[in-house]
């Protein structure tokens, strides 16, 4: 059974395998810990990883596929979206459905960010299996952010199953890196009581923050604050605007209307961003960009930090709202934990500092420990591992409550009846009083709990057709927020409550004394239960056809990647065979050969031709057999053509004689399509030749009273035969 955990970030795919020595980070094809999230198609194949990153097509490779996910599922075109798409180096459109096109294979195909998604979790799965020496993998523990909706996490199932992956656990970036932090410490929740750290992870394209609390049981999350568009790459477009600007008014250029000069750029101030973690000041230098004009730009880090300054604000609030929601002060936080590929900066380090009023730890490594957490959840959910008994408790993010015809469904405290910061996975039971079908509809509580401009709507769930029988029948709903994330309607049954008087005769003996028979009532009650029906549509979710077409879809690309596959290495090894055999003949002959007899090299020779004659002669005679045997269809038009002017029984023995030549064509090239070229022609070109000459004899003897037939290569006749004499 595989025991694997999968980060899919927004630019990068780390995976990771549980062993029973710890914990290791699968390498790619270039030995590499980390790959690109990139997705390229050429003519005939599809390039996922480090070779999409590196392939040199027309089209640049579909990246950023969290971010469209999110357009596609759920989230309004807002300004930060629309901001999104149109840095992206690919034609893109939100809302649902398709969203990217690619062409392959001769055909244009549609492709969703689920789908693209899919792709992502596909490569895993095969660094995975190669990792395991080919033993198939299926069960994994999947990292999503915290923020994410319940469309968004629906959609990473289903990638996983386009993908033929079954994960026991979409699991939260931060608590997996929590898990992956406390397993191993033995110096948390000692007899002072619990351990609470503070994990800050500055993403790609987002920041999300969560305060933990640790004892020697296990792990509890306690809050979720986020900042969904807020990146490393945000301070990358910082340095990219500030140096588009400079170059404008230097150099006269404008490079934010050259998608290529854009991606270099942007590229080059990623690159400065990382100098400036270190040093003073970053150079870029860009030799034609655009125009053949090379470009330069100095940026001190100072500069940058005062470029920066709004961003470093908007760093400190999700980190207020984990620490306000998790009901403890700053000075009960043991340490503060940064991780992520944009924490790199030391300004955001800096402010951090400022607001917990201790020095940010950096122990984990930032860029695998979300992978880790989540083999290591995946080992704990997994029956062939054993691990040491560890509870791990993650924290509702944002408040889902539902609602009827009737209004909300109302708990004591508030309209929510899974609320924000309690534990999951959860149940709740609740009962309704309802005489026929009804809906019952989820939505999230409160939209400042989501990201900016995402629906509050997550679906609905009906409940029958059914009809109580009486007044007073119930309908008991059972709803299950499970370790997903996921809010689903379990259950539901029809409670009727009948409730009667009824008299009955107790068995008695007949007294001497005349007493009366007497007789008592008692009251009975019946509860009888039915199960109800539910169907569900959830907001932006696929359906089962649209499944199994992607489904379908991914089965053909994953089919056309192994020929292709196939083909490559046969063309490696007939490469390298022909190399080899090159290379032992070259040996033979400066070595041992160096000095042998006229006899020894003529044998050597003639043993060579033996080998490489026969397949020269076969590709000689592939190249020229269709020119000739054009040729030999030319020449049977011309002695037709020429037949008209002949009396009727020569006119016949001239078209004879072209239909049967005709038919041995045609009938010798059928037989030669059907056969491997590496085996010899049953249709030879010099056969084809004399079969022409052949004809050609025949026709101009019943002709050459008349001359020869007008060929519209007039040097044919002089070229390939005597002309007759004429009588």
């Amino acid at each position: 059974m595989s025991v694997v955990g999968f980060d899919v970030g927004n630019d990068t795919l780390v995976a990771a395998a549980a062993r029973q020595r710890g914990i290791d980070v699968l390498l790619n094809a270039e030995s590499k810990r980390e790959s690109p999230a990139a997705i390229a198609f050429s003519r005939n194949a599809r390039l996922i990883g480090c070779h999409a990153a590196s392939a040199s097509s027309a089209h640049a490779p579909f990246s950023s596929v969290k971010r469209l996910l999110m357009g596609a599922t759920g989230r309004h075109p807002d300004s930060s979206l629309l901001r999104d798409l149109s840095r992206l180096p690919f034609p893109a459109a939100v809302g649902g459905g398709a969203v990217v096109h690619a062409d392959h294979i001769g055909r244009r195909i549609a492709l969703s960010p689920t789908h693209l998604l899919s792709m992502l979790l596909a490569y895993l799965k095969q660094l995975a299996e190669a990792d395991l020496g080919g033993a198939p993998v299926a069960d994994c523990v999947i990292s999503v952010p915290c923020y994410f909706t319940q469309a968004q996490r629906r959609a990473y199932l289903d990638a996983a199953a386009i993908a033929g992956l079954r994960p026991l656990r979409l699991m939260h970036d931060l608590a997996a890196t929590a898990l992956g932090y406390g397993l191993y410490r033995s110096d948390l929740g000692g007899s002072g009581g619990p351990t609470c750290v503070a994990f800050v992870d500055v993403g790609q394209c987002d920041t999300q923050v969560a305060v933990v609390s640790f004892d020697m049981s296990g792990m509890k999350v306690l809050s979720h604050g986020f900042d969904a568009d807020l990146g490393g790459r945000d301070f990358d477009e910082v340095l990219f605007e500030h140096f588009a600007e400079e170059f404008k008014d230097r150099y006269m250029i404008d490079v934010t209307g050259n998608v290529k000069a854009s991606m270099r750029l942007r590229a080059a101030c990623e690159k400065a961003k990382k100098v400036l973690s270190a040093n003073a000041e970053a150079v870029v230098n860009i030799e034609c960009l655009i125009e053949e004009k090379d470009v330069r730009g100095v940026i001190r880090r100072e500069d940058f930090e005062k470029l920066c300054a709004r961003l470093l604000e908007r760093v400190v609030e999700p980190c207020n709202r984990a620490v306000t929601d998790s009901r403890i002060g700053l000075e009960r936080l043991h340490s503060v934990e940064l991780v992520g590929s944009g924490s790199r900066v030391p300004a955001i380090a800096k402010v951090l500092k400022e607001f917990f009023r201790k020095e940010p730890s950096r122990t984990l490594n930032s860029s695998e420990c979300v992978a880790r957490g989540c083999a290591l959840q995946c080992a704990m959910l997994s029956p062939t591992f054993r691990v040491r008994e560890y509870e791990v408790h993650d924290a509702i993010p944002a408040s889902i409550g539902f609602y009827t015809s009737d209004g909300p469904v109302s708990t004591l405290s508030s309209d929510a009846l899974f609320r924000r910061g309690l534990p999951f996975p959860s149940v709740k039971i609740i009962t309704l009083q309802k005489n026929d079908s009804f809906s019952f509809d989820a939505y999230y509580v409160d939209a400042n709990e989501l990201p900016p401009g995402t629906s509050t709507d997550i679906g609905s769930f009906q409940i029958g057709p059914f009809q109580a029988h009486m007044e007073a029948s119930k309908v008991k709903v059972k709803i299950r927020l499970n370790l997903h994330g996921l809010v689903s309607v379990e259950s539901a049954a029809l409670i009727d409550d009948y409730q009667r008087n009824a008299t009955s005769a107790d068995h008695m003996e007949v007294d001497t004394s005349g007493d009366d028979m007497g007789h008592k009532s008692r009251s009975e009650r019946s509860i009888q239960r039915q199960e109800l029906p539910i169907t569900e549509y959830i907001c932006c979710a696929m359906s089962k056809q649209e499944l199994l077409e992607a489904q379908e879809q991914e089965h053909q690309l994953a089919y056309q990647d192994k020929l292709m596959e196939r083909t490559k290495d046969r063309k490696n090894a007939l490469e390298s065979y022909v190399y080899d055999t090159r290379n032992k003949t070259e040996d033979w002959l400066y070595e041992e050969g160096d000095d042998e007899t006229e006899v020894v090299y003529s044998s050597k020779l003639e043993e060579l031709k033996k080998l490489v004659d026969p397949i020269e002669n076969r590709c000689n005679d592939d190249e020229v057999r269709a020119e000739i045997a054009r040729e030999l269809l030319k020449c049977i038009v011309d002695h037709r053509m020429a037949a008209k002017s002949l009396s009727a029984p020569e006119r016949d023995a001239v078209d004879n004689e072209c239909n049967k030549a005709e038919q041995w064509l045609s009938e010798g090239s059928k037989l030669q399509e059907s056969l491997p070229k590496n085996v010899d022609p049953v249709l030879w070109s010099c056969e084809i030749k004399g079969k022409e000459e052949e004809l050609d004899m025949f026709c101009r003897n019943i002709t050459r009273h008349k001359g020869s037939p007008a060929r519209t290569d007039g040097s044919r006749g002089s070229d390939h035969m005597p002309t007759p004499d004429r009588d």
